[in-house]
């Protein structure tokens, strides 16, 4: 079994909290528009990090990190970008692979808006943590704690770290 911390949409900012909600997690996953390498640095000293980049990321972040990571954890099979939208909604990016081969876990980011939607026709799970930074439209900093045990996705929890004033 493995626990991971999701976040998303940091921008450059740094919370004490991501440690606080992070340290019992086997790894944690950032879903783009992380901001700054050394946002990615510290949380990759907390936990092994995977992540891809963001629209909002410059070279450095684009250098370290994909645009699309699909892994297999436990027996998921996992597809992370930073714009993939939502059942109903997918975007344009990844209409033609998720609808020809979908993924057991969909994760994204990009909206600021936490969601957890289940697609019953690709019989994925999506997850989006919202926003963990400070810049954007959201009104409360969010992420995402779950577990992965086998081919199950259990546990999941959407934990508030904050509002924006």
């Amino acid at each position: 079994m493995k626990r991971i911390g999701l976040l998303s949409d940091t921008h450059g900012y740094w919370d004490e909290k991501y440690e606080k909600y992070f340290e019992s997690c086997d790894e944690i996953w950032h879903a783009g528009d992380i901001g700054s390498e050394i946002i990615a640095k510290k949380l990759a000293e907390i936990k092994p990090l995977r992540a891809v980049h963001g629209n909002i990321d410059g070279q450095d972040i684009r250098s370290l990190y994909p645009t699309h990571l699909r892994f297999t954890i436990e027996d998921v099979d996992v597809w992370m970008t930073h714009i993939g939208g939502y059942p109903g909604k997918y975007a344009w990016e990844v209409k033609p692979e998720i609808f020809v081969n979908p993924p057991q876990l969909f994760v994204c980011g990009h909206s600021h808006i936490l969601k957890v939607m289940f697609d019953s026709k690709l019989q994925t799970l999506c997850i989006n943590p919202g926003a963990a930074g400070k810049y954007g439209i959201h009104k409360i900093r969010t992420l995402i704690r779950f577990s992965i045990d086998g081919k199950e996705i259990k546990d999941l929890e959407a934990i508030e770290i904050g509002k924006l004033l």
